[in-house]
Protein backbone atom coordinates (compact mmCIF):
# COMPACT_ATOMS: atom_id res chain seq x y z
CA UNK A 1 0.00 0.00 0.00
CA UNK A 2 2.23 2.42 -1.35
CA UNK A 3 1.45 5.73 -1.44
CA UNK A 4 2.64 9.05 -3.02
CA UNK A 5 2.34 12.85 -3.09
CA UNK A 6 -1.22 14.30 -5.24
CA UNK A 7 -1.15 15.05 -8.50
CA UNK A 8 -3.04 18.10 -9.80
CA UNK A 9 -22.80 -3.42 -16.19
CA UNK A 10 -24.63 -5.37 -16.69
CA UNK A 11 -27.33 -7.09 -13.83
CA UNK A 12 -29.51 -10.32 -14.56
CA UNK A 13 -32.68 -7.45 -14.09
CA UNK A 14 -33.09 -4.00 -14.24
CA UNK A 15 -32.99 -3.34 -9.98
CA UNK A 16 -30.66 -1.67 -7.51
CA UNK A 17 -28.73 -3.84 -5.16
CA UNK A 18 -31.40 -2.51 -2.60
CA UNK A 19 -34.68 -3.67 -4.34
CA UNK A 20 -32.61 -7.45 -5.38
CA UNK A 21 -31.75 -7.57 -1.00
CA UNK A 22 -35.31 -6.62 -0.74
CA UNK A 23 -36.63 -9.40 -3.55
CA UNK A 24 -34.24 -11.69 -2.38
CA UNK A 25 -34.74 -11.72 0.99
CA UNK A 26 -31.33 -11.59 2.01
CA UNK A 27 -30.38 -8.28 3.97
CA UNK A 28 -33.10 -8.01 6.21
CA UNK A 29 -32.76 -6.05 9.36
CA UNK A 30 -32.63 -8.06 12.28
CA UNK A 31 -33.72 -5.50 15.08
CA UNK A 32 -32.01 -5.63 18.37
CA UNK A 33 -34.08 -5.46 21.70
CA UNK A 34 -34.48 -1.93 21.99
CA UNK A 35 -36.32 -1.86 17.78
CA UNK A 36 -32.82 -0.20 16.11
CA UNK A 37 -30.46 -2.39 13.69
CA UNK A 38 -28.18 -4.81 15.38
CA UNK A 39 -25.03 -2.86 16.26
CA UNK A 40 -26.60 0.71 16.78
CA UNK A 41 -28.21 2.36 19.37
CA UNK A 42 -29.05 5.75 19.69
CA UNK A 43 -25.47 7.03 20.90
CA UNK A 44 -23.31 4.47 18.99
CA UNK A 45 -22.41 1.88 16.01
CA UNK A 46 -20.15 -0.93 16.66
CA UNK A 47 -18.74 -2.62 13.63
CA UNK A 48 -15.95 -5.13 13.46
CA UNK A 49 -13.25 -6.23 11.33
CA UNK A 50 -10.35 -9.31 10.93
CA UNK A 51 -6.76 -8.59 10.41
CA UNK A 52 -3.41 -10.10 10.89
CA UNK A 53 -2.06 -8.78 13.71
CA UNK A 54 0.00 -11.39 14.50
CA UNK A 55 1.73 -13.94 11.51
CA UNK A 56 3.84 -13.83 8.31
CA UNK A 57 1.14 -11.16 7.15
CA UNK A 58 1.03 -8.87 10.12
CA UNK A 59 3.93 -6.27 9.17
CA UNK A 60 2.53 -3.80 7.34
CA UNK A 61 -1.37 -4.73 7.37
CA UNK A 62 -1.29 -4.88 11.28
CA UNK A 63 -1.09 -1.17 11.23
CA UNK A 64 -4.23 -0.80 9.36
CA UNK A 65 -6.57 -1.12 12.37
CA UNK A 66 -5.06 1.60 14.21
CA UNK A 67 -5.38 4.08 11.49
CA UNK A 68 -9.17 3.67 11.86
CA UNK A 69 -9.53 3.42 15.26
CA UNK A 70 -7.24 6.25 15.61
CA UNK A 71 -9.90 8.40 12.97
CA UNK A 72 -13.20 7.29 14.68
CA UNK A 73 -11.90 8.64 18.01
CA UNK A 74 -10.83 11.82 16.55
CA UNK A 75 -14.53 11.91 14.42
CA UNK A 76 -16.26 11.04 17.92
CA UNK A 77 -14.57 13.57 20.14
CA UNK A 78 -16.10 16.11 17.47
CA UNK A 79 -19.46 14.78 17.70
CA UNK A 80 -19.91 11.69 16.12
CA UNK A 81 -22.06 10.90 13.15
CA UNK A 82 -25.42 12.27 14.37
CA UNK A 83 -25.19 11.83 17.33
CA UNK A 84 -23.22 8.33 17.73
CA UNK A 85 -19.65 7.31 17.99
CA UNK A 86 -18.23 4.49 16.60
CA UNK A 87 -17.36 1.55 18.05
CA UNK A 88 -14.27 -1.02 16.09
CA UNK A 89 -13.99 -4.34 17.43
CA UNK A 90 -10.86 -5.83 15.68
CA UNK A 91 -9.90 -9.64 16.20
CA UNK A 92 -6.57 -11.39 14.65
CA UNK A 93 -6.85 -13.84 11.72
CA UNK A 94 -3.65 -14.22 11.40
CA UNK A 95 -4.18 -14.08 7.54
CA UNK A 96 -5.80 -17.94 8.15
CA UNK A 97 -9.17 -18.46 5.97
CA UNK A 98 -10.44 -20.89 9.39
CA UNK A 99 -9.32 -18.22 12.22
CA UNK A 100 -11.05 -15.47 9.61
CA UNK A 101 -14.41 -17.64 9.66
CA UNK A 102 -13.96 -18.29 13.63
CA UNK A 103 -13.09 -14.78 14.16
CA UNK A 104 -16.10 -13.25 12.21
CA UNK A 105 -18.69 -15.68 13.56
CA UNK A 106 -17.67 -14.39 17.59
CA UNK A 107 -18.19 -10.89 16.21
CA UNK A 108 -21.50 -11.97 14.98
CA UNK A 109 -22.91 -13.90 17.55
CA UNK A 110 -21.06 -12.58 20.31
CA UNK A 111 -20.20 -8.55 19.20
CA UNK A 112 -23.20 -8.26 17.40
CA UNK A 113 -21.59 -5.57 14.89
CA UNK A 114 -23.73 -3.39 12.88
CA UNK A 115 -21.47 -4.00 9.55
CA UNK A 116 -17.92 -5.32 8.87
CA UNK A 117 -15.73 -2.63 8.02
CA UNK A 118 -12.17 -3.51 5.92
CA UNK A 119 -11.66 -6.97 6.88
CA UNK A 120 -8.48 -7.94 5.72
CA UNK A 121 -7.21 -10.33 2.59
CA UNK A 122 -8.39 -12.44 -0.74
CA UNK A 123 -8.30 -16.06 0.43
CA UNK A 124 -9.56 -15.16 4.12
CA UNK A 125 -12.18 -12.76 3.53
CA UNK A 126 -13.58 -14.72 0.71
CA UNK A 127 -14.06 -17.55 3.32
CA UNK A 128 -16.55 -15.01 4.89
CA UNK A 129 -17.96 -12.88 2.84
CA UNK A 130 -20.97 -15.44 1.72
CA UNK A 131 -21.83 -15.64 5.73
CA UNK A 132 -21.96 -11.83 6.38
CA UNK A 133 -24.51 -11.51 2.80
CA UNK A 134 -26.51 -14.46 3.74
CA UNK A 135 -27.26 -12.55 7.37
CA UNK A 136 -27.81 -9.20 5.55
CA UNK A 137 -24.79 -7.62 7.04
CA UNK A 138 -22.88 -4.90 5.46
CA UNK A 139 -19.78 -5.75 4.06
CA UNK A 140 -18.04 -2.46 3.48
CA UNK A 141 -14.80 -1.64 2.36
CA UNK A 142 -12.65 -4.82 2.22
CA UNK A 143 -9.23 -4.52 2.60
CA UNK A 144 -8.28 -6.54 -0.92
CA UNK A 145 -8.61 -5.62 -4.20
CA UNK A 146 -10.34 -8.61 -5.80
CA UNK A 147 -12.78 -8.43 -8.21
CA UNK A 148 -15.23 -10.86 -6.38
CA UNK A 149 -16.07 -7.80 -3.82
CA UNK A 150 -17.68 -5.74 -5.89
CA UNK A 151 -18.43 -6.77 -10.12
CA UNK A 152 -21.49 -8.89 -8.86
CA UNK A 153 -24.15 -6.87 -6.72
CA UNK A 154 -26.42 -9.50 -7.61
CA UNK A 155 -24.89 -12.39 -5.51
CA UNK A 156 -22.98 -10.36 -2.99
CA UNK A 157 -25.11 -7.54 -2.13
CA UNK A 158 -23.65 -5.99 1.20
CA UNK A 159 -20.39 -6.40 -0.15
CA UNK A 160 -18.37 -3.81 -1.42
CA UNK A 161 -14.73 -2.96 -2.30
CA UNK A 162 -12.79 0.43 -1.84
CA UNK A 163 -9.17 -0.20 -2.86
CA UNK A 164 -8.21 -0.14 -6.79
CA UNK A 165 -8.79 -3.59 -8.27
CA UNK A 166 -6.07 -5.92 -9.14
CA UNK A 167 -7.27 -6.21 -12.81
CA UNK A 168 -7.43 -2.25 -13.39
CA UNK A 169 -3.91 -2.06 -12.00
CA UNK A 170 -2.99 -4.82 -14.03
CA UNK A 171 -4.25 -2.89 -16.91
CA UNK A 172 -2.42 0.43 -16.20
CA UNK A 173 0.93 -1.43 -15.81
CA UNK A 174 0.45 -3.44 -18.51
CA UNK A 175 0.02 -0.10 -20.77
CA UNK A 176 2.75 1.55 -19.62
CA UNK A 177 5.10 -1.26 -19.66
CA UNK A 178 3.79 -1.57 -23.34
CA UNK A 179 3.94 1.94 -24.41
CA UNK A 180 7.52 2.79 -22.48
CA UNK A 181 9.26 -1.57 -22.49
CA UNK A 182 7.74 -2.84 -25.90
CA UNK A 183 10.38 -4.70 -26.67
CA UNK A 184 11.25 -5.86 -22.89
CA UNK A 185 10.80 -10.15 -22.13
CA UNK A 186 8.26 -9.84 -19.11
CA UNK A 187 8.08 -12.27 -16.10
CA UNK A 188 5.14 -12.42 -13.71
CA UNK A 189 5.53 -13.30 -10.22
CA UNK A 190 2.54 -13.77 -8.82
CA UNK A 191 0.44 -15.09 -5.33
CA UNK A 192 -1.71 -17.62 -6.60
CA UNK A 193 -5.02 -17.05 -5.87
CA UNK A 194 -7.58 -14.25 -7.14
CA UNK A 195 -4.70 -11.10 -6.41
CA UNK A 196 -2.57 -13.05 -8.66
CA UNK A 197 -4.96 -14.28 -11.41
CA UNK A 198 -6.48 -10.86 -11.61
CA UNK A 199 -3.44 -8.96 -12.05
CA UNK A 200 -2.75 -11.34 -14.57
CA UNK A 201 -5.48 -10.64 -16.03
CA UNK A 202 -5.15 -6.97 -16.64
CA UNK A 203 -1.74 -6.91 -17.54
CA UNK A 204 -2.07 -9.68 -20.41
CA UNK A 205 -4.83 -7.34 -22.12
CA UNK A 206 -1.51 -4.94 -23.32
CA UNK A 207 1.35 -7.86 -22.58
CA UNK A 208 -0.04 -11.11 -24.05
CA UNK A 209 2.74 -11.15 -26.19
CA UNK A 210 5.57 -9.98 -24.59
CA UNK A 211 5.47 -12.18 -21.47
CA UNK A 212 7.92 -15.20 -21.45
CA UNK A 213 7.32 -17.04 -17.79
CA UNK A 214 5.01 -16.74 -15.35
CA UNK A 215 6.03 -17.74 -11.58
CA UNK A 216 3.50 -18.12 -8.70
CA UNK A 217 3.88 -18.88 -5.02
CA UNK A 218 1.00 -19.88 -2.45
CA UNK A 219 1.26 -17.92 0.90
CA UNK A 220 1.90 -20.15 3.76
CA UNK A 221 4.34 -22.57 1.12
CA UNK A 222 7.65 -22.47 0.87
CA UNK A 223 9.59 -19.51 1.12
CA UNK A 224 12.06 -20.04 -1.38
CA UNK A 225 12.02 -18.37 -4.29
CA UNK A 226 14.92 -19.74 -5.70
CA UNK A 227 13.64 -22.13 -8.86
CA UNK A 228 11.36 -19.36 -9.92
CA UNK A 229 14.03 -16.67 -9.85
CA UNK A 230 16.19 -18.62 -11.39
CA UNK A 231 13.71 -19.43 -14.38
CA UNK A 232 13.24 -15.79 -14.96
CA UNK A 233 17.05 -15.54 -15.19
CA UNK A 234 16.84 -18.85 -18.22
CA UNK A 235 13.86 -17.26 -20.04
CA UNK A 236 16.23 -13.77 -20.07
CA UNK A 237 13.52 -11.96 -18.75
CA UNK A 238 13.77 -7.93 -18.87
CA UNK A 239 11.01 -7.50 -16.20
CA UNK A 240 9.15 -8.82 -13.52
CA UNK A 241 5.85 -7.72 -12.53
CA UNK A 242 4.73 -8.42 -9.08
CA UNK A 243 1.61 -9.06 -7.54
CA UNK A 244 2.37 -10.22 -4.12
CA UNK A 245 2.26 -9.00 -0.94
CA UNK A 246 5.02 -7.23 1.14
CA UNK A 247 6.84 -10.30 2.45
CA UNK A 248 7.25 -11.98 -0.52
CA UNK A 249 9.03 -8.43 -2.44
CA UNK A 250 11.69 -8.99 0.23
CA UNK A 251 11.63 -12.36 -0.82
CA UNK A 252 11.71 -12.42 -3.95
CA UNK A 253 14.61 -9.92 -3.62
CA UNK A 254 16.28 -11.96 -1.44
CA UNK A 255 16.26 -15.00 -4.36
CA UNK A 256 17.24 -13.02 -7.04
CA UNK A 257 20.61 -11.77 -5.73
CA UNK A 258 21.12 -14.93 -4.41
CA UNK A 259 20.92 -16.63 -8.12
CA UNK A 260 22.49 -13.63 -9.41
CA UNK A 261 19.04 -12.51 -11.55
CA UNK A 262 19.16 -9.01 -12.37
CA UNK A 263 16.10 -6.96 -13.69
CA UNK A 264 13.68 -4.30 -13.53
CA UNK A 265 10.65 -4.91 -11.42
CA UNK A 266 7.57 -3.40 -10.98
CA UNK A 267 5.43 -4.36 -8.03
CA UNK A 268 1.65 -4.17 -7.33
CA UNK A 269 0.84 -0.92 -4.51
CA UNK A 270 0.06 -3.71 -2.10
CA UNK A 271 3.77 -5.47 -1.73
CA UNK A 272 5.78 -2.37 -2.75
CA UNK A 273 6.23 -0.14 0.35
CA UNK A 274 10.23 0.80 0.63
CA UNK A 275 10.56 1.62 4.04
CA UNK A 276 8.73 -2.14 5.04
CA UNK A 277 10.63 -4.11 2.69
CA UNK A 278 13.45 -2.82 3.75
CA UNK A 279 12.93 -3.76 7.03
CA UNK A 280 11.64 -6.87 5.98
CA UNK A 281 14.79 -7.73 3.45
CA UNK A 282 16.99 -6.71 7.26
CA UNK A 283 15.25 -8.86 9.72
CA UNK A 284 15.28 -11.61 7.12
CA UNK A 285 18.81 -11.91 6.44
CA UNK A 286 19.41 -11.10 10.02
CA UNK A 287 20.99 -7.64 9.22
CA UNK A 288 23.34 -9.07 6.43
CA UNK A 289 21.26 -6.34 4.23
CA UNK A 290 20.65 -3.47 6.48
CA UNK A 291 17.05 -1.77 6.53
CA UNK A 292 18.76 1.48 5.19
CA UNK A 293 20.06 -0.40 2.37
CA UNK A 294 17.23 -2.16 1.51
CA UNK A 295 15.15 0.51 1.16
CA UNK A 296 17.93 1.62 -1.50
CA UNK A 297 17.52 -1.30 -2.71
CA UNK A 298 13.61 -0.24 -3.99
CA UNK A 299 15.62 2.68 -5.90
CA UNK A 300 14.39 2.44 -9.76
CA UNK A 301 11.71 -0.12 -9.21
CA UNK A 302 7.82 1.05 -10.07
CA UNK A 303 4.57 0.76 -8.40
CA UNK A 304 1.52 2.31 -8.63
CA UNK A 305 -0.19 4.53 -6.42
CA UNK A 306 -3.48 6.18 -5.33
CA UNK A 307 -3.46 8.06 -2.01
CA UNK A 308 -0.98 10.62 -0.38
CA UNK A 309 1.29 9.49 1.97
CA UNK A 310 4.35 10.00 4.27
CA UNK A 311 6.80 10.82 1.51
CA UNK A 312 4.72 13.76 0.75
CA UNK A 313 4.40 15.48 4.36
CA UNK A 314 3.74 18.79 2.93
CA UNK A 315 0.12 17.59 1.49
CA UNK A 316 -2.99 18.94 3.26
CA UNK A 317 -4.39 15.24 4.01
CA UNK A 318 -1.14 14.12 5.01
CA UNK A 319 -0.70 17.10 7.45
CA UNK A 320 -4.52 16.10 8.90
CA UNK A 321 -3.77 12.33 9.10
CA UNK A 322 -0.09 13.16 11.10
CA UNK A 323 -2.25 15.66 13.62
CA UNK A 324 -4.96 12.85 14.29
CA UNK A 325 -2.31 10.18 14.30
CA UNK A 326 -0.20 12.14 17.00
CA UNK A 327 -3.27 13.16 19.10
CA UNK A 328 -5.30 9.62 18.91
CA UNK A 329 -2.31 6.88 18.53
CA UNK A 330 -2.40 4.30 21.05
CA UNK A 331 1.55 3.77 21.29
CA UNK A 332 2.99 7.74 21.15
CA UNK A 333 6.31 5.87 19.80
CA UNK A 334 4.55 4.79 16.72
CA UNK A 335 4.91 6.62 13.68
CA UNK A 336 2.48 7.65 11.07
CA UNK A 337 3.28 5.18 8.25
CA UNK A 338 1.61 4.74 4.93
CA UNK A 339 -0.29 1.41 5.90
CA UNK A 340 -2.35 3.72 9.01
CA UNK A 341 -3.10 6.58 6.48
CA UNK A 342 -4.57 3.64 4.41
CA UNK A 343 -6.63 3.04 7.47
CA UNK A 344 -7.34 6.65 8.03
CA UNK A 345 -8.66 7.07 4.47
CA UNK A 346 -10.74 3.96 4.28
CA UNK A 347 -12.43 5.25 7.83
CA UNK A 348 -12.81 8.65 6.10
CA UNK A 349 -15.23 7.06 3.53
CA UNK A 350 -17.04 4.87 5.86
CA UNK A 351 -17.67 8.23 7.95
CA UNK A 352 -18.79 9.94 4.68
CA UNK A 353 -21.59 6.97 4.07
CA UNK A 354 -22.78 7.06 7.79
CA UNK A 355 -23.27 10.85 7.46
CA UNK A 356 -25.08 10.79 3.89
CA UNK A 357 -27.14 8.22 5.32
CA UNK A 358 -28.79 10.17 8.23
CA UNK A 359 -29.50 9.26 11.39
CA UNK A 360 -31.89 6.76 10.33
CA UNK A 361 -29.38 3.94 10.16
CA UNK A 362 -30.35 0.34 8.94
CA UNK A 363 -28.49 -2.43 6.99
CA UNK A 364 -30.33 -2.06 3.95
CA UNK A 365 -29.95 2.10 4.35
CA UNK A 366 -26.07 2.08 4.45
CA UNK A 367 -25.92 0.02 1.21
CA UNK A 368 -28.59 1.95 -0.37
CA UNK A 369 -26.30 5.40 0.42
CA UNK A 370 -23.34 4.09 -0.88
CA UNK A 371 -24.75 2.45 -4.45
CA UNK A 372 -26.66 6.35 -4.56
CA UNK A 373 -23.83 8.87 -3.47
CA UNK A 374 -20.79 6.86 -3.21
CA UNK A 375 -19.32 7.75 -6.48
CA UNK A 376 -19.48 11.22 -5.68
CA UNK A 377 -17.64 11.18 -2.33
CA UNK A 378 -14.93 13.16 -2.00
CA UNK A 379 -11.89 12.67 0.09
CA UNK A 380 -7.70 11.61 -0.23
CA UNK A 381 -7.92 9.24 -3.40
CA UNK A 382 -6.51 10.59 -6.21
CA UNK A 383 -8.87 8.66 -8.49
CA UNK A 384 -13.10 8.32 -8.33
CA UNK A 385 -14.92 6.05 -6.98
CA UNK A 386 -17.23 3.33 -8.78
CA UNK A 387 -20.63 2.73 -6.64
CA UNK A 388 -23.61 2.59 -8.41
CA UNK A 389 -26.64 -0.06 -8.13
CA UNK A 390 -24.62 -2.61 -10.85
CA UNK A 391 -21.53 -1.94 -9.41
CA UNK A 392 -19.81 -2.09 -5.77
CA UNK A 393 -15.95 -1.69 -6.80
CA UNK A 394 -13.94 1.04 -5.70
CA UNK A 395 -11.44 3.45 -6.72
CA UNK A 396 -11.37 3.53 -10.41
CA UNK A 397 -7.29 4.13 -10.83
CA UNK A 398 -4.14 5.10 -9.84
CA UNK A 399 -0.90 6.80 -11.39
CA UNK A 400 1.98 4.66 -12.30
CA UNK A 401 5.40 5.88 -10.17
CA UNK A 402 9.12 5.07 -9.43
CA UNK A 403 10.39 4.91 -6.35
CA UNK A 404 14.27 6.88 -5.28
CA UNK A 405 15.21 7.42 -1.91
CA UNK A 406 12.26 5.60 -0.62
CA UNK A 407 10.12 8.44 -2.18
CA UNK A 408 7.87 8.38 -5.39
CA UNK A 409 8.63 10.14 -8.52
CA UNK A 410 5.17 9.95 -10.78
CA UNK A 411 5.57 8.78 -13.86
CA UNK A 412 1.87 9.11 -15.52
CA UNK A 413 -1.18 11.17 -14.24
CA UNK A 414 -4.05 9.53 -12.65
CA UNK A 415 -5.19 6.79 -14.92
CA UNK A 416 -8.69 5.68 -14.36
CA UNK A 417 -10.60 2.71 -16.06
CA UNK A 418 -12.83 -0.16 -15.24
CA UNK A 419 -12.85 -3.65 -15.42
CA UNK A 420 -13.02 -5.55 -19.09
CA UNK A 421 -12.05 -3.60 -21.93
CA UNK A 422 -12.67 -0.26 -21.07
CA UNK A 423 -10.02 2.34 -22.10
CA UNK A 424 -7.52 3.90 -20.22
CA UNK A 425 -7.60 7.62 -19.59
CA UNK A 426 -6.29 10.62 -17.50
CA UNK A 427 -8.74 11.44 -14.63
CA UNK A 428 -8.13 13.71 -11.03
CA UNK A 429 -11.46 14.82 -10.41
CA UNK A 430 -11.85 12.92 -7.65
CA UNK A 431 -8.54 14.57 -6.16
CA UNK A 432 -9.46 17.21 -3.34
CA UNK A 433 -6.64 18.97 -2.94
CA UNK A 434 -7.28 19.79 1.20
CA UNK A 435 -9.90 18.04 3.61
CA UNK A 436 -12.79 20.36 5.12
CA UNK A 437 -11.04 23.03 6.96
CA UNK A 438 -13.12 21.36 10.22
CA UNK A 439 -11.18 18.38 9.42
CA UNK A 440 -14.47 15.80 8.89
CA UNK A 441 -15.87 14.93 6.18
CA UNK A 442 -19.13 16.97 5.08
Amino acid sequence: MRTTARRAAQVVCVLTTASLLAACGAGKERPSEGGSAVGVTDTTIKVGAHFPLTGPAAPGYSEIPSGHQALYEYVNDHGGIHGRKIEMVVKDDAYNPTNTSAVTNDMILQDEIFAMVAGLGTPTHRAVVQRLNDDGIPDLFVSSGSLQWGDDPSSSPMTFGWQPDYEIEGKIIGQYVKENMPDAKVGLFLQDDDFGEDGEKGARQFLDDQIVDVQKYTPGGSTDFAPQMSSFKSKGVDIVLGFNTPSFTALSQIAAQGVGFKSKWFYSNVGSDPSLVGGLLASMTKGKIPAEQGVKLMDGMLTTEYLGGVDAPDDEWVKLWQKVWDEYSKKGSDKLTNYRIYGMSQAWTFVQALQANGKDLTRESIVKTIEEEGASFEGPGLAPFRYSGDSHMGISGTSVVEIKNGASEPLTPVLVTDIGDAPIEEDDSAASDAPPSSGLPE
